[in-house]
């Protein structure tokens, strides 16, 4: 390789706080005595030891755990230099994804024809559900459709760039020590993989030539010229080529044209060859490849030549082979720069394909390369890679992407998306360029050209898009136009919470608040209508009322805009602790997040809020980590979590500690981005290995994860090496044996060194295999030891048990417990809704889903009762209520049952096509359609 980079050059001249420290928390506890009691390596001296410690600490933290406030005078401009929020200044953002007034109905769509396709459209179907579930808010279903685009592949190019989309969604960029062209092991991603055509969808999990240690072998050949009859040569300057006719001959017709074929050649002995833009080094070449059909013993700039030869004389099998051999040299970004150019100039597709990866595996840097830009962005560049079959709509998707992320306003993302709509042609392709461009020219403000892109949208097929054609007629003051647009979509329409939402902005008073109420009615997750009806209470000087309504969309979802808003009013509050709580939440989710519309970063807000809230020790912190943790505060541990960091930035294990928190508030981008960085600043080997594992096993790659499981463990025990194993193989259906392995493990993990909060979720998941194993004594130890190191959520596995024992009291009193203990206390009123009778159970599912929206269980009980009671259409709109807003695998499979017992089958087969959209294996789903399918056929007959 060295020889290679030189001829290429030459082409172109967990340390705890002290306070939380302390032997007993991590010493091994004693090894397991053989009684019936015992809960698995968890001994009650164990126990005892980790009680006292934390005996001591919560009277050292009593008083020592607060300083002095310092006498600190801030003006209220300083801290709010834009004064506070105005209703008439907020506007929701419009989605840049496809929106669908029914997306059931589009989900639907989808699988069937996913399921109809042939071999040679399904990668594009499945990249159409990409578009469908980016829109979504579980990033895992756009993985796995993108995944599923990528086994389908055929062509090299599609397999470029999927592979690489695959690679910039674990954004293994940002890992320390790694290169863009590092193979992951998998067929599926693996950079060598992606450059051999063919559909071979069975495959593509199989671990690749890079990961089995296979070598090519190199066949010996002989270059001698002894034992040859030549007969001929080619002169060239002052030099001769000795060759052999026929073999020259048999690398194309026009040399056998020339050699045999009547021309003066034929009779010479010595070929004039000097003008044909070969050099000496060059012919030799080709002499022997004529003979060997190698080219494994020949620098690129002679490979280069060759290919240069093989265009001009037609030289298919010589070209091929100079192709293929030039695109496997390609490793870095200057050689991908240098050899682009003489594959787009030989039409040369393989190495235009390995230079097109390289481009796509270092992004995002890539695309701030002018050279990179100009091939991509450029009319001229777009027309030169569609000559090759190298510009396509996934391609530009893909950039696309990559460009809004990275400046919404640039040049480079309009140009980029310019071109998304030029490679266009399925209806919802168009759709979707046409509307991002909309949102980006919405975003430059340049109003006019957004309208006529959205308009284009909307005549593709588009409906969401009459939101950009509405919106950026009001910018342009049709404020009338803008509503009668809207108010149209909702009459023709079912109306949608995007829909009110919309409407809201051009009606005002009464109408703008009853649209509002009825936005959040239809759909809770949107964010806007808690800021506008919380700016509203604070022009009327009601802060607290303000602050409560966020509180309601904060409980559930944990949504940066909604956490500056809350933090902005805050501090016209005077509530600095708050306040600073609030902005330190937001900067783990989102680092370089701007206040105040976009006008002053959050971190320059958290250095002008610090002097005015309570200083902390990182011991200190440390416990109200504990604290928060204990009471299932997740944003007031992230807050934690993030001080501590300002203090040691280098810190992995708080670096892993956010990323669980945040996993826990469904921020999955920010929680990976978190283990990057924990990844990073490890500097052992063992921890790195488990960081990269739950990278793996996070973004769908389970057994990859296993193996750096292995691997740590094989290097240190720990106890994350064996909590990520057990984690692991506990994501599946265990079999008894399955089941021991998995307690084995968690056994082991509980006698590493760790610290309390860790052990506490270690113990409340051996406790749920144990229930799994019918061991419920054992489980009910579990929970109970969990429960005495302040793991509050071991409350809910230990109501499990004692229903399971028949003891229906004990389990209620016991998920009691949890409702006054936790903070988010939505799952603990579902919960205890199974152990109470259905009245209570009405009650607790009402309040779970006043509290979290999101869960689906209470719509589905709540369903299940109306149809118990023979109100069918009550059932099928309780469910429907839920499935508007998430469509969920699970109410649309009870839905789907609904529709087929009421004799309604085709409602029923789109439930469940949309339910196969989201899990195209799940077996129940299968029966019903199947059975649906089947009745609806004998009705139509």
């Amino acid at each position: 390789m060295q020889h290679q980079h030189n001829l290429f050059t030459t082409m172109r001249s967990l340390n705890l706080a002290e306070g939380c420290k302390g032997a007993q928390v991590y010493a091994p506890p004693p090894p397991p005595q053989p009684n019936n009691n015992a809960t698995g390596g968890v001994g009650d001296k164990f126990l005892q030891h980790l009680q006292d410690h934390l005996r001591v600490n919560s009277i050292r933290s009593k008083s020592s755990r607060t300083y002095p406030q310092a006498n600190v005078v801030v003006s209220p401009e300083s801290l709010l230099p834009f004064g506070l929020p105005l209703t008439d200044l907020l506007e929701p953002q419009i989605d840049p994804s496809l929106k669908f007034p029914d997306l059931v109905d589009k989900m639907a769509q989808v699988y069937r024809r996913i399921d109809n396709s042939d071999q040679s459209e399904r990668s594009g179907a499945y990249l159409e559900q990409c578009a469908v579930f980016k829109g979504l808010s579980d990033p895992k279903l756009f993985r796995r459709s993108l995944r599923s685009s990528r086994q389908h592949a055929i062509d090299v190019h599609a397999k470029v760039v999927l592979s690489s989309w695959l690679r910039f969604e674990r954004r293994e960029d940002e890992l320390i020590g790694t290169t863009s062209m590092d193979c992951c092991g998998r067929i599926l991603e693996c950079p060598k993989a992606t450059l051999v055509t063919g559909y071979d969808p069975e495959t593509v999990y199989d671990p690749c030539l890079c990961s089995g240690g296979a070598s090519d072998e190199v066949q010996e050949c002989s270059t001698s010229e002894e034992a040859l009859d030549y007969d001929m040569s080619f002169c060239i300057g002052d030099e001769e080529v000795r060759c052999v006719r026929y073999k020259i001959a048999s690398l194309s017709r026009p040399f056998k044209a020339m050699l045999y074929g009547g021309f003066n050649e034929m009779k010479r002995g010595t070929i004039n060859f000097t003008h044909n833009g070969i050099s000496v080094e060059g012919m030799r070449a080709a002499e022997i490849f004529s003979r060997t059909k190698r080219l494994d013993d020949f620098p690129p700039h002679v490979v280069l030549e060759l290919l240069k030869l093989a265009n001009r004389f037609c030289c298919d099998e010589m070209k091929s082979s100079c192709d293929e051999h030039l695109a496997h040299l390609v490793g870095t970004l200057d050689e991908a720069m240098l050899l682009i150019e003489y594959g787009l100039e030989e039409s040369a597709y393989l190495l235009v394909a390995a230079c097109l990866q390289v481009f796509l595996r270092e992004l995002p840097s890539s695309m701030h390369n002018p050279n990179v830009i100009k091939i991509f962005c450029s009319v001229e560049g777009r027309e030169r890679l569609a000559s090759l079959g190298h510009a396509s709509f996934k391609l530009y998707f893909f950039l696309s992407q990559i460009a809004m992320e990275d400046d919404m306003k640039s040049n480079t993302t309009v140009m980029i998306l310019e071109r998304l709509v030029e490679c266009a042609v399925e209806s919802w392709e168009k759709q979707l360029a046409c509307h991002q461009l909309g949102v980006v020219m919405l975003e430059r403000k340049e109003y006019k050209d957004a309208q006529r892109w959205f308009n284009t949208a909307v005549e593709a097929g588009h409906l969401y898009s009459l939101v950009g054609v509405a919106r950026s007629k009001f910018k342009r003051d049709h404020r009338y136009s803008a509503y009668k647009i809207i108010n149209s979509l909702i009459s023709d329409h079912v109306p949608t919470g995007w829909m009110h939402q919309e409407r809201s902005l051009y009606c005002s008073g009464k109408e703008k608040l009853l649209d509002l109420d009825t936005a959040t009615e239809l759909d809770p997750t949107l964010t806007f209508p808690y800021k506008f009806r919380a700016v509203a209470l604070v022009e009327e000087n009601q802060f607290g009322a303000a602050i409560s309504e966020l509180n309601k969309i904060l409980g559930f979802k944990a949504s940066p805009d909604c956490l500056e808003m809350r933090a902005w009013i805050s501090i016209g509050k005077e509530d600095y602790e708050g306040a600073l709580k609030d902005i330190r939440a937001l900067l783990t989710l989102e680092p370089n997040f701007m206040m105040f519309n976009g006008k002053i970063h959050a971190d320059h807000m958290v250095e002008l809020l610090r002097p005015l809230a309570q200083q902390r020790s990182q011991a200190d912190c440390w416990m109200q980590l504990f604290d928060h943790w204990s009471t299932v505060d997740d944003i007031g541990s992230l807050a934690v979590v993030h001080d501590m960091l300002a203090n040691d930035p280098g810190n992995s294990l708080l670096r892993f500690r956010q990323s669980l928190l945040l996993l826990r508030l469904n921020c999955q981008k920010a929680a990976m981005r978190c283990l990057r960085l924990a990844r990073n600043h490890s500097k052992l080997k063992h921890e790195r290995l488990v960081y990269e594992g739950w990278i793996l096993y996070d973004t769908g790659h389970r057994e990859e994860a296993l193996a750096k499981a292995e691997e740590s463990i094989s290097t240190q025990r720990s106890f994350e090496a064996f909590f990520l194993k057990a984690y692991a193989l506990a994501d599946s259906t265990l079999d008894p044996k399955s089941a021991e392995y998995v307690i084995q493990l968690l056994e082991e993990a509980l006698r590493c060194p760790s610290d309390a909060l860790r052990k506490g979720q270690a113990l409340n998941n051996l406790g749920s295999v144990y229930v799994d194993c019918e061991k419920l004594d054992l489980a009910g130890d579990c929970y109970t030891n969990a429960l005495n190191i302040k793991h509050t959520r071991a409350h809910q596995g230990l109501a499990r048990v004692y229903h399971l024992k028949n003891q229906r009291k004990a389990a209620y009193d016991e998920m009691t417990k949890l409702i006054e203990k936790a903070q988010n206390n939505a799952s603990a009123y579902e919960k205890r809704s199974e152990y109470c009778d259905r009245e209570m159970a009405q009650s607790d599912l009402s309040l779970a889903t006043q509290l979290d929206p999101l869960r689906t269980y209470p719509y589905r009980y709540r369903a299940a009762v109306l149809m118990d009671d023979h109100k069918e259409n009550e059932a099928i709109e309780e469910l429907s209520r839920a499935i508007s807003f998430k469509p969920d695998l699970q109410l649309l499979h009870l839905r789907a049952a609904f529709y087929d017992s009421m004799g309604e089958g085709a409602s029923a087969i789109k439930d469940c096509e949309a339910a196969l959209c989201i899990d195209p294996g799940h077996t129940d789903t299968l029966e019903l359609y199947h059975k649906a399918r089947e009745a609806n056929t004998t009705d139509q007959k």
